[in-house]
């Protein structure tokens, strides 16, 4: 039996503004700048207010009406600026743009692919070998492996290049590939790696020691079992240790040191604050570099003040021009705004950052980083815990110590046997001391950690040791251990 009633219900729903805000509010400086492009390109009632315009506008507000009632039309900058008003800075930097308009070529490095294919080129090879060749080296991954199965690759020339190709004849193509720089390319393990690297050098009685050890102890090498290869084989501790030290020269990833320009550009950071410290003071400023002053086009604003004010004789088409021109009108005046509201959010969130670790903006110094928490910041800065989070993702800070990612100033606390509270950082930092400074032969273990932290009054827990030493990316004891 159907019924009708009627039922309250509290929802949260966000506004297009508050959405947009909220994905601003993650990008990075470099990534808001092509935001920014982006929006600038596809919207075209958002305008970039030009440099010289800027200038003007903040002359024009200190100073007298330059406008006449007569010539109180909206003009272009062209149509009443003349050589003599513009100042002369100003014309020396339009005539150099204009002098160096043409492009400058951008020189994009060589990626690892063309490189091996330009070694391919030079290999006088039969079609179907070159064939099965270049499929190959497209498998070959950023870090010079090669980890796609033999029989899948021998699967996709059948049914791509309606090539049919035995596993002996991969292989054989294979080996081929493996004798290119850089050298250990194109392994599919990394066993495989080391040896092909081992192969190709000088083969020294350390070499030919080093290549039997990685072919027939490779699982007990990997893991330290230094015991066990040092009984297996017969060989000395002395001997042991040239190998070592043999094996550790070479590149456990060819393919590593091979990135496109762009790839370069895009691993550079570029920090979104810049605090400086001088004379004891301490001051923020925003890093704007790529936020260019934008507004509204005023033509389209006027477009829809004419298409609205004759409603009477509007016809479907027009109708449809004035929903178009509203549309583009209320996305811009809603980026701009988001725009202005996220650099206001991170200019806030930054200034409490700042007065939380305000010791360690004024010293540079690790150990006066206060124990600090997205809430601490939340609450001080009036936003929500999510806001903040992020703000503080993927941000950078330029100090006087050096660039810093935002997260650096959060860490948890931790009470010390007197009740003090520490940053757990610290905690970290004592364990890492005492790592960097352990007898290799005999590494400290994380129960021994813990003991050494309660002696000087961190009451800490072994399982939470070695949860701080993953964190550091600090093996295990056993992974650690020389000889």
């Amino acid at each position: 039996m159907l019924k009708q009633h009627l039922q309250q219900k509290l929802q949260q729903k966000l506004s297009p503004q508050q959405i947009q805000l909220i994905r601003l509010l993650e990008l990075p400086a470099i990534e808001l700048e092509e935001r920014i492009k982006n929006e600038l390109e596809e919207n075209p009632a958002l305008d970039e207010v030009p440099e010289i315009v800027e200038d003007f506008e903040r002359m024009e507000e200190g100073g007298e009406e330059n406008r006449t009632e007569e010539n109180d039309t909206d003009l272009s900058l062209g149509d009443y600026l003349t050589e003599d008003d513009i100042p002369d800075y100003k014309l020396r930097e339009i005539r150099e743009r204009a002098e160096h308009k043409e492009d400058i070529p951008f020189s994009a490095g060589q990626s690892l692919n063309e490189y091996l294919l330009q070694q391919l080129g030079l290999r006088d090879l039969p079609e179907t070998e070159m064939t099965i060749a270049e499929y190959i080296i497209g498998n070959i991954e950023d870090d010079g492996y090669l980890r796609r199965d033999l029989h899948a690759i021998a699967d996709d020339l059948a049914f791509q290049a309606g090539q049919e190709v035995s596993i002996p004849e991969l292989k054989e193509v294979l080996k081929l590939i493996q004798d290119f720089d850089p050298p250990g390319i194109a392994a599919r393990n990394l066993k495989e790696c080391l040896l092909i690297q081992l192969e190709k050098r000088e083969q020294t009685v350390v070499v030919e020691l080093a290549t039997r050890i990685i072919r027939n102890y490779f699982e007990e090498f990997s893991r330290k079992h230094y015991d066990k290869i040092l009984r297996s084989t017969g060989i000395s501790e002395e001997e042991l240790k040239m190998v070592i030290q043999e094996i550790t020269t070479l590149d456990p990833k060819p393919g590593s040191n091979w990135g496109g320009a762009m790839e370069t550009i895009l691993s550079q950071v570029t920090p979104d604050f810049i605090v400086e410290t001088i004379n004891g003071e301490i001051y923020l400023s925003m890093n704007n570099r790529g936020v260019p002053e934008m507004r509204v086009n005023p033509e389209y604003r006027d477009m829809l003040q004419s298409y609205t004010s004759n409603k009477a004789n509007q016809t479907a088409e027009m109708k449809d021009a004035v929903q178009f021109v509203k549309q583009k009108l209320d996305s811009a005046q809603w980026f701009i705004d988001a725009i202005r509201q996220r650099q206001e959010t991170l200019q806030r969130t930054m200034e409490t950052i700042i007065q939380l670790q305000h010791d360690f903006f004024l010293t540079g110094e690790e150990a006066s980083l206060r124990p600090m928490i997205l809430k601490d910041v939340a609450e001080k800065a009036g936003y929500d815990i999510s806001t903040i989070s992020r703000v503080s993702n993927s941000k950078y800070v330029q100090t006087n110590f050096g660039i810093y990612p935002l997260k650096y100033f959060f860490s948890e606390s931790m009470s010390t046997d007197s009740g003090e509270e520490v940053s757990t950082r610290e905690v970290k930092k004592i364990m890492k001391d005492h790592i960097d400074g352990e007898n290799k032969r005999k590494p400290l273990t994380d129960e021994e950690l813990a003991n050494i932290l309660k002696a000087k009054g961190y009451v800490i827990a072994r399982r939470t040791v070695a949860k701080y030493r993953e964190q550091m990316d600090i093996p295990v004891a056993r992974l650690r251990k020389e000889i």
